[in-house]
């Protein structure tokens, strides 16, 4: 699943995401005002769907979610985005997830928590701050954790699927979405883990 979005992902930003990425930056715009200008718009969506605006609250997260290719391929543009900007760009990431997924947590409290719908998002939440966690330690270690089949963009679009349909009226989709995503997520946590052992071949005694 991962590979097919992935593809998705960069056909996307050939066609529709590299014109605006020259724009913004003949015009001026860093890839790093993009990255905070993007985080602040999830929280915004993440606001409304708390509130129980399921539908604008998926919209507007999802259209700024799309942030996270245009920055990058900003950077690409401009021959890297420095050490800062990865910094900043995971820092970000890190609080537009926990925003979504607090504000689903709170939403599904106040509807009576159908479904378990609430330990599903906890599961998520956690999860998928470890799933990135993994990579990030590993990388730092020499080890290689890039795999797993629910990756950042993964979630997003399974939450986002919950979330449309749950404004369509079906109460148990949200629930649902949260229930695949919470065990896709523990799955790569693992995936992660195994590759990084894998990776982990010492060198051999003097």
């Amino acid at each position: 699943m991962a590979k097919i979005v992935q593809t998705t992902a960069r056909a996307f930003a050939a066609y529709g995401i590299e014109p605006v990425a020259r724009l913004l930056l003949r015009i001026g715009v860093t890839p790093n005002a993009v990255t905070v200008a993007g985080t602040v718009g999830v929280l915004i969506g993440a606001y409304f769907g708390a509130l129980g605006h399921l539908l604008a609250g998926t919209v507007i997260v999802t259209a700024c979610a799309l942030t996270d290719a245009l920055d990058g391929t900003m950077a690409r543009m401009r021959g890297g985005s420095g050490k800062f900007g990865a910094l900043l760009d995971s820092s970000m990431d890190r609080l537009a997830d926990g925003a979504v997924f607090s504000a689903t947590v709170y939403y599904l409290a106040t509807e009576g928590n159908p479904y378990g719908g609430v330990v599903a998002a906890l599961i998520s939440l956690v999860a998928g701050q470890v799933v990135s966690y993994v990579k990030a330690r590993a990388q730092s270690l020499g080890l290689n954790a890039d795999v797993g089949i629910a990756e950042r963009l993964e979630r997003l679009l399974i939450v986002g699927v919950g979330g449309l349909l749950g404004a369509a009226g079906f109460t148990w989709g949200l629930p649902a979405a949260l229930w695949i995503l919470a065990v896709l997520s523990l799955v790569t946590v693992l995936q992660r883990l195994i590759s990084a052992a894998r990776s982990d071949v010492k060198a051999p005694a003097a």
